[in-house]
């Protein structure tokens, strides 16, 4: 167990946790004392990524969720409330890229970006505020990029819905602040992570993702990948009361990709 307690009486929701940035952040949530609600639309591959997580006893939860679908994230936290009386915070981590320019992407894929990146994010806020609201207040982590701040090649869609979660971020931040509402709503803004997103997106350019991937790692000043642990740790601090007085925060996670 970690030395660190600070989400032990928790509940937590992870969403897209079946692997990378996802998986790091439940399983850490638990290793700090958290009951981890881990969900993600591939069961087979979220049973399996927790399977020795939870022979260690760690307190986690798999459940499917279909994240773009407003009705099921309506009946995952009403059973949340149902079965733990509470939600304290929300990682709205699910989310997918493909590595197209502009004038490629076809509006499938547009439209396939924008539902999952930013419907489930905005779905899964809503449902996370109404929960909170009811028991007190809690904290929301909205999985943002460094291409939701610059411009990214070949990432036009991905960067379009990365920089609304953002944007989305701090007008519910907001919204919850003035209204006094106990809740605060923050966004992580991960560079390259060595994760498996990542990875299926660059084979899908074949021939050209060695290149692709030789020039993003030159950008990067610290010379390689962000592995998903280094994420999930801003994750949690942004979770935890270590935070308290940050609301409407970008917390940029990038080995400096975006500062040279």
């Amino acid at each position: 167990m970690s030395g660190l307690q600070r989400f032990t009486g928790k509940t937590i929701l992870v969403t897209g946790a079946a692997s990378g940035i996802g998986y790091a952040s439940a399983e850490q949530f638990a290793r700090e004392g958290g009951t981890v609600i881990a969900t993600d639309i591939d069961e087979p591959a979220l049973e399996s990524a927790f399977a020795s997580a939870k022979s260690e006893g760690l307190a986690i939860a798999t459940q499917w969720q279909d994240v773009t679908q407003f009705e099921i994230w309506q009946k995952t936290t009403a059973d949340i409330l149902e079965r733990y009386g509470k939600l304290d915070v929300l990682f709205n981590n699910a989310g997918m890229a493909e590595f197209v320019t502009i004038e490629n992407t076809n509006l499938e894929q547009w439209y396939k970006v924008n539902r999952l990146n930013l419907d489930g994010v905005f779905f899964g806020m809503q449902a996370a505020i109404n929960c909170m609201k009811k028991t007190g207040g809690g904290a929301i982590v909205n999985n943002s990029s460094i291409a939701g701040l610059i411009g990214a090649p070949m990432l036009t869609a991905y960067s379009a819905t990365k920089g609304g979660v953002r944007a989305m971020t701090k007008a519910a931040a907001v919204d919850c602040a003035r209204q006094g509402d106990a809740i605060r709503i923050n966004s992580i803004h991960p560079g390259y992570t060595d994760t498996k997103l990542v990875a299926n997106a660059l084979a899908a350019l074949g021939d050209g993702a060695d290149d692709y991937a030789a020039t993003a790692l030159a950008s990067i000043p610290m010379g390689r990948l962000a592995q998903p642990i280094e994420i999930a740790r801003a994750v949690l601090f942004l979770a935890s009361d270590d935070a308290s007085y940050m609301t409407g925060a970008e917390l940029v996670v990038d080995g400096g990709y975006i500062a040279a």
